[in-house]
């Protein structure tokens, strides 16, 4: 993680050197993602320095077993079935299909659906409606 901090603040320190450090009235756009990423750009070495003195650590033992690792899986196939479905069937639909899926864990299948129906139905309303913003919609406007 520290090496991949270390080439993400990398190149996001080289872009930010092009754009502007003042701008006509104060601080150009170049201002902050120059300081942000020069920030973890150091916080990523000191991370690497700690992290190379620290003995390794097997990816076998940092996972989850059995139930544990059965909940991440499905948190993990939730969001990319919902990624999936969003943009064809509607933020709707795919949303409460990816909660049906992560509640069934823990309730029953009525339960598991109508918390889903009405949690999908509440933030579409809510930000769809509301808000105004825009999310993926299927052919019925939902």
């Amino acid at each position: 993680m520290a090496a991949f901090f270390l080439l993400f603040s990398g190149i996001m320190l080289w872009e930010s050197s092009s754009m502007d450090y003042y701008g006509e009235y104060g601080p150009g756009p170049g201002m902050l993602p120059l300081w942000v990423s020069g920030l973890i750009f150091v916080c990523s070495i000191v991370y690497l320095c700690i992290a190379l003195k620290k003995e390794i650590v097997p990816v076998s033992k940092i996972l989850p077993r059995g139930e544990g690792l059965i909940n991440v899986l499905v948190c993990i196939g939730s969001l990319i079935l919902f990624m999936i479905i969003a943009p064809l069937w509607g933020f709707l639909i795919g949303s409460t299909l990816s909660l049906f899926l992560l509640f069934s864990r823990g309730y029953k299948w009525y339960w598991s659906l109508g918390l889903s129906a009405s949690t999908a139905s509440i933030v579409f309303w809510m930000f769809g409606i509301v808000l105004q913003v825009p999310l993926p919609v299927n052919d019925f406007g939902w």
